[in-house]
């Protein structure tokens, strides 16, 4: 798959790094001369130094043979202009869009509604054809993570019953020694172990393998059983009643929309960003979309240091106390009793502080913490300090974009554990080696694992009998360097 790629930020570096490792064709434009070198001399792709807004500069970029073009640009117009301008010559051509801006996303579904209701087709704003919005895709990563109590990170597979959940595993746990050759006579329910990380490392789980203490499995299984799962990794306990979000700027106001009108979530948070069907591909298999479960008696606190936002956010959420309070001020946690909060989720635009005040209020007597980072590295940093969910704002960005591009028959969805491992989604062709063939076929070098199928609209965790038919839409777990082999195992080789 070609792609060109406008900005190489965190999100657009990391990006490009993804699609290279993933073997795609990708070109990359970025004007700022410091971080053009920076990528040029770190990613195996061509690298324009340059403006993107250019169609001098596009077709440099080879955009006339591309599948797609993605702007992670860090100005909402220019993603949108440049996106306009490639739609304008290239109408076929996937076009992605960062945007920070919730209006552009709100009037781009009233624009799609109205060309709905009138029969008209399209109705992308400048031909663009997805908008990613950061906050919204970290929001409900949060929402997610709180509706399974928070106790570990967990990715949603809509339209199927099941969850990746991940979690580390307690001393004297029932999980704790087990041999996964046992894992049956511990949990006789559906699920599956599909990875572990241990000591800074991951690797593909087995029937071999023996959990200890400290490990943090990945554990494939129902929704409905997610929190048992949980449980036999030792942690668990009460509902979360009290949850206290600091940070009252976009990613908080979403997520205290979220916990406090549930009901709503499904228009304000999903419905805009719902990803049309791809002709020749059927439907996704899933993504990291999930409403939230209502729960009752919930109170939340929201500490904001803005004094006129803490007004605008009593306003519109009366059911919330709102304090206008520094969280770094000891004698504030004291009075207010922040430390008798169930969950304390740290939403600011500061990573740092979002760390520390996680790790200080569970130390001061908070039962739960999820804290927003900017990468990946500080999230495995975050849980070592005793944080129980990390969101890395600029990795789910990244997925989000990753899950939206089309026109290959295998695309990374998540990556998971420490980077090395990913999640992959594919339909397996007519003609593939896999059609017909049972489930002890499928084998990788580097090792992987077929923890989903879906075939006629019906999901499940595929067992020894389990054959491939054509059609069948599969889930696969695999360590990096996997995707020509999986691809050609599943389908025509492109």
């Amino acid at each position: 798959m070609r792609i060109v790629v406008v900005g190489a930020g965190r999100v657009g570096f990391s990006l490009c790094r993804r699609l290279v490792q993933e073997n795609h064709d990708v070109s990359l434009i970025e004007a700022n001369e410091e971080r053009a070198r920076h990528a040029s001399n770190r990613l195996d792709c061509l690298v324009i130094n340059d403006e993107g807004n250019s169609f001098s500069v596009l077709e440099e970029a080879e955009i006339g043979k591309a599948d797609a073009l993605v702007c992670v640009t860090n100005s909402d117009e220019l993603n949108m202009i440049i996106c306009g301008l490639a739609a304008s010559r290239y109408p076929r051509l996937v076009k992605i869009a960062r945007v920070r801006n919730s209006e552009y996303i709100r009037f781009r579904h009233t624009e799609r509604e109205s060309a709905s209701a009138g029969g008209v087709p399209g109705g992308a704003v400048l031909g663009i054809d997805h908008f990613i919005h950061p906050d919204v895709e970290a929001a409900r990563w949060v929402l997610n993570a709180v509706d399974r109590g928070a106790i570990g990170e967990v990715l949603a597979f809509p339209g199927t019953p099941y969850e990746l959940g991940s979690v580390d595993i307690a001393a004297g746990s029932p999980l704790d020694g087990l041999s996964l050759i046992d894992y049956r006579r511990v949990y006789p329910g559906e699920s599956l172990v599909t990875l572990v990380e241990r000591g800074g490392k991951s690797f593909l789980a087995g029937g071999t393998t023996v959990l200890t203490a400290g490990d943090r499995v990945h554990i494939f299984t129902r929704g409905e059983d997610t929190e048992a799962v949980f449980k036999l990794a030792g942690q668990g306990g009460p509902a979360l009643r009290r949850i206290g979000i600091v940070g009252g700027g976009q990613i908080g106001t979403l997520i205290a929309e979220g916990l406090i009108h549930p009901e709503k979530q499904e228009d304000e948070l999903a419905e805009p960003f719902n990803i049309p069907n791809t002709p020749g591909r059927g439907k996704r298999l899933f993504s990291l979309l999930k409403t939230l479960r209502p729960k009752s008696q919930r109170r939340i606190v929201i500490i904001e240091q803005d004094y006129n936002l803490c007004k605008e956010l009593s306003a519109r959420f009366p059911e919330a106390l709102v304090l206008n309070e520094d969280i770094s001020d000891e004698s504030f946690v004291a009075e207010e009793r922040i430390n008798d909060l169930d969950l304390i989720i740290t939403a600011t635009e500061r990573q740092e502080l979002n760390i520390i005040a996680a790790v200080y209020l569970k130390a001061r007597g908070v039962r739960r913490a999820i804290a927003l980072a900017s990468g990946a590295g500080y999230g495995i940093i975050a849980r070592q300090l005793g944080v129980n969910v990390v969101v890395p704002l600029g990795q789910v960005v990244v997925d989000s974009i990753i899950s939206r591009l089309s026109g290959s028959a295998l695309r990374g969805v998540h990556r998971i554990g420490d980077e090395g491992i990913g999640i992959y989604e594919i339909e397996i062709a007519p003609e593939a080696e896999a059609a017909e063939k049972p489930i002890t076929k499928f084998r990788v070098n580097s090792g992987g694992l077929v923890m989903l199928a879906n075939r006629g609209g019906d999901s499940f965790i595929p067992r020894g009998d389990y054959v491939f038919k054509a059609g069948d839409r599969v889930a696969v777990i695999a360590k990096h360097g996997s995707e020509k082999e999986i691809e050609k195992f599943f389908a025509v080789e492109l």
